[in-house]
Formats: C-alpha cells, structure tokens, sequence
C-alpha cells in the first residue's frame, strides 16, 4: 500500500504524542533513582538504580518497544538487555536505545555531565551495535560542506580545514576529546598543531553534543574513539539539532569481527553517518544527574525533586527543555 505524506504526518503526530512527554518521564525517574547514589563511590550501584528505574517505567509506555542497545547481551545482564521487548504494547513498534546512566564514575565522584539517555526510532531505525564494541567518531556542527571533514583523515588535516572555513586560526580551534590513555598521540597531534584541547573523563555521547552546540560551549569538534552505543545515541540526537558525524566501528579482535558478523556486518572499514546510525523519526531524552554544560543535575529539596531534560524529535526539529518539579 503507498503511504502518502499526508499519511506519513499523521503517523508522526501519533508518534509524538503518544511518546515525547513519557520518554521524558522515563529518563526522568532513572536521573533521579541514580542521584542517590552521586558521590558515594559506587559505580554498579549508580548504574544498578538508574537501570531498573528505567526499565519499569518503560513498562508503562503504550508502545512495542524492542532494545537494540542495552545494558548488554540476554543472560549478562537482567534488565535491559539487547533483543528484549519492553513497554505495554498496543502502541507504535519501535527499536529503543538506552544508556540508564552515562558516566557512571561521574556520577560516583559526583563530577559534572553524568545523565540518563534514551532514543526512540521506528523499527529498523537504529543500528543494532554489541555493548562492548568501540568506535571512531568525529563530529561538527551543521552549516559546513558534506565533506569538510573525514575521520579517515589526520587530526592535523581536519582542524585545519575546519580552522579555514570558520576563517580563524587554528589558535580558535577547540577539540573535544576523551581523556584516555588510547588518546595521548591524538592528544600530542592537535597540541603539536596549535588547537585547544578539551579533555573529558566520561561522557562521550555529551561531547559530540557540545561539539555541533558551538556557539554555547566554545567546542568546535569532537575526536577519538569512544563507545559503539554512545555513538549511536550521540547520532539520534545529532539528527535532530543538526550536525555532521561520521562513525567507523573497531573490529581488532577476531573474536569482535565474528560478532559483527552474526550483526549482518559485511563491510569492517564501512564509514557511518549521522543517518546510517539513526534513521527515520527520531526521539532523543536525557535528564542531569550531575550538574554539567548541557543539562543541570537533580536537585533534592524538601518537598519536591527538581528535573532538568532536554527532549528532541528529528521529524519536526524540536528541542524542548523541561524543567519539572515532582512532589516529594
């Protein structure tokens, strides 16, 4: 049967209005249950709290909901793992991707941008990747060429072309990059080649967030390799506030190259893109654990619980942040 625009916009509405405000409330629920564990030391038990509140309140979403990325595989994990089905049913069928708690050890420490993610498609939208698996990742804001920048390219290249085009010198430049050991020769690069570096300890799905939100954070890209998973929800939400990104996944085991196999992964050098990563009509939530640039953290007071979230939709380029009080 051919589906008209007309069709296609009344499926959306529906998506919509059945989903924006409860992935809202999901995310929501799981900032709070992991703020009790801020500062505490406890990484699992951070995640452990963030993870079931999530898990039963997507319960109570009419939806026929599917986990492509998870917590982890079926029998690793209790709850949220990938290919279990979640949500009341009777609603839309949708494939869902969750990080209950990005930045564990953040929240742990109680260090800024700890948050509590979730992403929304239509079924088949988003790419199924292994909890394990790392990726590749580069991102800038929107309003530059397709091809300014490439993550097969060097750092140098890069910052430099993207230096030309925003016409300042590479002295303006800041990368975002993830402080890991992996990263010290891209680290000596861009500081050989005379940018600003920004070091994060956690949180990469944030960073390529800050690194398209330019105006309001000062970071102009975002570089290295961080998590499979967070790449793709970094991606859904890109593809509502606009930006570029391309991802490669890391097979460097044989053992990871047979997992991608049994993925349907033909290809091991492919280039993603934003829309290869997410696709279709997209939902993205995060709620603040922790105070950061983006989101504030949950504040307890006497009487109520303060929440902050950010929620976005790719069909109608939405952005809305909500800031709720809940009655203690």
């Amino acid at each position: 049967m051919k589906v008209t625009k007309a069709d296609g916009e009344r499926r959306a509405a529906v998506i919509e209005r059945n989903l924006t405000l409860e992935l809202v409330r999901i995310t929501e629920r799981a900032a709070v249950a992991a703020a009790g564990w801020r500062g505490k030391g406890d990484e699992k038990a951070a995640d452990a709290a963030a993870a079931g509140a999530m898990r039963a309140e997507l319960d109570r979403v009419q939806i026929s909901g599917k986990i492509v990325i998870g917590e982890g595989e079926k029998g690793e994990v209790e709850q949220l793992y990938i290919g279990e089905n979640v949500g009341a049913g009777g609603g839309p069928e949708v494939d869902i991707a969750v990080d209950p708690l990005e930045g564990t050890t953040l929240c742990a420490k109680n260090q800024p941008d700890s948050i509590c993610v979730l992403a929304v498609a239509e079924r088949g939208g988003l790419l199924n990747v292994a909890r394990d698996l790392y990726m590749h990742k580069i991102a800038i804001g929107a309003g530059y060429a397709a091809d300014l920048v490439h993550i097969d390219r060097s750092p140098t290249e890069n910052v430099t072309a993207l230096a030309n085009a925003k016409g300042v010198p590479l002295s303006e430049i800041t990368v975002c990059v993830l402080d890991r050991p992996r990263h010290a020769a891209l680290i000596g690069e861009l500081r050989a080649a005379g940018v600003a570096v920004k070091l994060i300890s956690d949180g990469d799905i944030a960073g390529v967030i800050h690194a398209v939100n330019t105006e309001d954070t000062g970071i102009d890209i975002y570089l290295g390799s961080g998590g499979a998973p967070e790449g793709v929800l970094a991606a859904a939400a890109l593809r509502c506030i606009g930006g570029q990104m391309q991802g490669k996944l890391i097979f460097d085991s044989a053992d990871k190259r047979e997992r991608g196999d049994r993925m349907g992964i033909s290809d091991f050098n492919r280039i993603y893109d934003v829309s290869d990563l997410a696709a279709g009509d997209v939902l993205f939530t995060a709620t603040g654990v922790t105070d950061g640039s983006m989101l504030q953290g949950i504040r307890l007071r006497r009487d109520y619980i303060q929440t902050s979230t950010v929620v976005m939709r790719s069909w109608s380029q939405t952005v809305r942040w909500i800031t709720a009080r809940h009655a203690r």
